[in-house]
């Protein structure tokens, strides 16, 4: 993105002020994320985002685990994403 295609900062906080309020919390969470990935000499998230992707066969419980989630799906016993958020106080 050239210099002049960047939004400005007065473009950003028009959106915040349009954003519905259950989506305020989000965009907080966001904006906090960004900010900490100015400081690209983490050696903690640098050791993340250059470890290897975990390779390790899974074990019989953790298929058995997928499988019961599985099953819950197809029964239908599963809850609304909205009602997880609420119970963590995301919304």
């Amino acid at each position: 993105m050239t210099e002049a295609n960047m939004p400005t900062k007065q473009e950003l906080h028009q959106l915040v002020d349009s954003l519905p309020l259950k989506e305020i919390a989000a965009a907080k969470r966001y904006l906090q994320f960004l900010l900490s990935q100015k400081d690209e000499g983490d050696p903690l998230l640098s050791a993340l985002m250059d470890a290897p992707e975990d390779d390790e066969p899974l074990t019989p419980e953790e298929l058995e685990a997928i499988e019961e989630g599985r099953r819950d799906i197809a029964r239908g016993d599963t809850q609304p994403w909205d009602e997880v958020k609420k119970e963590l106080g995301l919304l």
